[in-house]
């Protein structure tokens, strides 16, 4: 018998989809699990496709079935566990060889890790995967760092189980070391707000336009059909028509109002903040999803400070627009983050390709992604999304729409961090002139860290100590 094509450890939910859609693609997959009793369960339910999967109860057995360069993919937790699976699987592999982490992994930890291995000439690649389960069974958005030499053996596989877009395959190679790892932790935060911005609109139509779950919903797949068109728009107009089977009333009111997080939204603002950047949107989706965990402290400040939420004049097409501007100032702080981490790494990421393989397959893709692909192709001034054409011409019609909608919030109040953040930074990025003047004038002040004088080179200080300050 030939060997295997590739190998996938860990058979959990994404583990389990991504062997069946190779074995789905022809392709010849070793299987196998921590928890070997796993095994003839997952084989018994590939069904036709279980001619292709080779089920193996040992590390070994799996290692010596593949074929030379040996290419082992990796769907278990990112931490320690897959520290201590390379320490295991080392001795077994040959130079050449590549291991691939495909779980939501710190990119620092990829490129200690590529490193490490180098030295032993093994390849080791960071892989984002996106889309869920049923991406990647039927399709995920692949995001993929590592060497040269390992992407042309994985291209021919995942360029074929990737989702596609008008024939396109949603996978590319980024970068070295960590690139994919960061594109798709950049992804995750991205969705953060996107999220955070459709569950906003919502409260703002249900609570300040007084409509119940299936009308907005309705507005939903309306928005759907035209510039909002997304996965996230297309699944929320969904769910806000479904009934609860227990009680008759709409599914999402028996939901507590409480939202998880795995962290990856919380590593694009602490990356941001390492490297300079504004993530102001994904930090409110962050602090939004925290203060929502505080469930009981939140009852019992509505009882004391009042929760009554005032009546909204807003319409459909103001809260859409809102909708789109913020949607937009929301990819224009990713993508910031992304080539502030292409510089100081030295990625150079094709930040085009990018936005054009999240176009299909992941939890983000819109058609949106589109206008962003085409203005990364084209002339930019200084390279910011914010300026580009296409996206300066739609910000002029909808920032006014977004401008009203927070101040109708605001002056209802109704809570709107995301919608407020994106806001915040379209003023203050159209500012030729700030106020951080002042700030470095107190700055100057208690601290004598002195300042830049404009038109001038060097470090000066203020008039004021031409006299020691007062501490006062």
């Amino acid at each position: 018998m030939s060997s295997a094509r590739i190998g996938i450890y860990g058979l959990g939910t994404m583990g389990s989809a991504l062997a069946l859609n190779m074995a789905g693609q022809g392709f010849d997959v070793a299987v196998a699990n921590r928890e070997v009793d796993w095994l003839a369960g997952f084989m018994s339910e590939a069904g036709d496709l279980a001619p292709r999967l080779r089920p193996h109860e040992t590390l070994e057995a799996f290692v010596a079935d593949l074929a030379q360069p040996r290419i082992l993919l990796f769907m278990i937790p990112s931490g320690a566990p897959m520290d201590a699976m390379i320490e295991a699987v080392q001795p077994l592999l040959a130079p050449g060889d590549t291991i691939i982490d495909g779980g939501n992994a710190d990119f620092h930890a990829t490129r200690r890790r590529s490193a490490d291995l180098a030295a032993r000439d093994i390849h080791f690649v960071g892989m984002g995967v996106s889309g869920g389960e049923a991406g990647a069974r039927h399709g995920p958005s692949l995001m993929v760092g590592g060497t040269a030499h390992s992407w042309a053996q994985l291209a021919p596989i995942l360029t074929a189980i990737a989702a596609r877009h008008e024939g396109d395959p949603c996978a590319a190679h980024l970068g070295p070391d960590g690139a994919g790892h960061f594109v798709k932790t950049v992804h995750n935060g991205i969705e953060y707000a996107d999220m955070q911005l459709i569950a906003e609109i919502y409260g703002l139509m249900r609570y300040g336009l007084v409509r119940p779950p299936q009308e907005i919903g309705a507005a939903f797949g309306r928005w759907n059909a035209g510039k909002l068109r997304s996965y996230l728009t297309e699944i929320t107009a969904a769910l806000l028509g479904y009934a609860d089977p227990v009680t008759g009333h709409p599914a999402v009111d028996v939901i507590k109002d409480s939202a998880g997080q795995k962290g990856t939204g919380r590593w694009t603002v602490i990356e941001a903040v390492r490297l300079g950047q504004s993530a102001s949107m994904i930090d409110a989706a962050v602090a939004a999803r925290s203060w929502s965990a505080e469930k009981d402290t939140r009852v019992e400040a509505e009882a004391i400070l009042g929760g009554a939420r005032g009546a909204l004049d807003l319409g459909e097409v103001a809260l859409g627009d809102a909708f789109l501007a913020a949607r937009i100032l929301c990819h224009a702080q990713g993508f910031r983050i992304l080539a502030a981490a292409s510089d100081q790494y030295g990625w150079q990421l094709d930040f085009a390709r990018i936005a054009e393989i999240w176009r299909a397959g992941c939890i983000i893709r819109s058609a949106l992604l589109d206008d962003i692909a085409a203005a990364f192709r084209a002339d930019m001034p200084g390279g910011q999304l914010l300026l580009a054409p296409v996206m300066a011409a739609e910000l002029e019609r909808t920032i006014p729409a977004l401008r009203r909608t927070v101040a109708a919030a605001v002056a209802g109040g109704h809570a709107v961090p995301a919608l407020g953040a994106a806001i915040g930074w379209f003023d203050t990025m159209r500012q030729g002139r700030g106020t951080a003047d002042l700030i470095q004038a107190q700055r100057d002040f208690f601290g004598h860290h002195g300042y830049a004088r404009l038109g001038e080179t060097g470090v000066h200080h203020g008039p004021w100590w031409d006299e020691p300050p007062s501490s006062a």
